[in-house]
């Protein structure tokens, strides 16, 4: 199976910045697609960034449009996230993940996730 190691998040002050990454092991097929997704006691884990293998292809949830990029460095099997003007409500449970084809990923059927790593963003 695919494993997907994060790197530690932190604590920073509301309009900071912070960059995440996720190495993700095995073979570039079995990671078509890779998404980042946040997750906050009792509420839903939502999708907050995805990508395609080639780095062409985007998505971001509304809530992060503008602030946040997602890319890819496919020499080293590693997706970061790059969070720009950080809010208090983008505190939370940080996962990276990979959907292993296209279908998967046409669907959002992440098979293998990271560990989390927790983001705080203060006032």
């Amino acid at each position: 199976q695919v494993q997907l190691v994060e790197s530690e998040g932190g604590s920073v002050q509301a309009g900071g910045s912070l960059t995440l990454s996720c190495a993700a092991s095995g073979r570039a097929f079995s990671t078509y697609g890779m998404g980042w997704f946040r997750q906050v006691p009792g509420k839903e884990r939502d999708v907050v960034a995805t990508i395609i293998l080639s780095g062409a292809g985007t998505w971001y949830a509304d809530s992060v449009k503008g602030r946040f990029t997602i890319s890819r460095d496919n020499t080293n099997n590693t997706v970061y996230l790059q969070m720009n003007t950080l809010k208090p409500e983008d505190t939370a449970v940080y996962y990276c993940a990979a959907a292993p084809s296209y279908i998967d990923y046409f669907v959002r059927r992440y098979h293998y996730w990271g560990q989390g790593t927790q983001v705080t963003v203060s006032s």
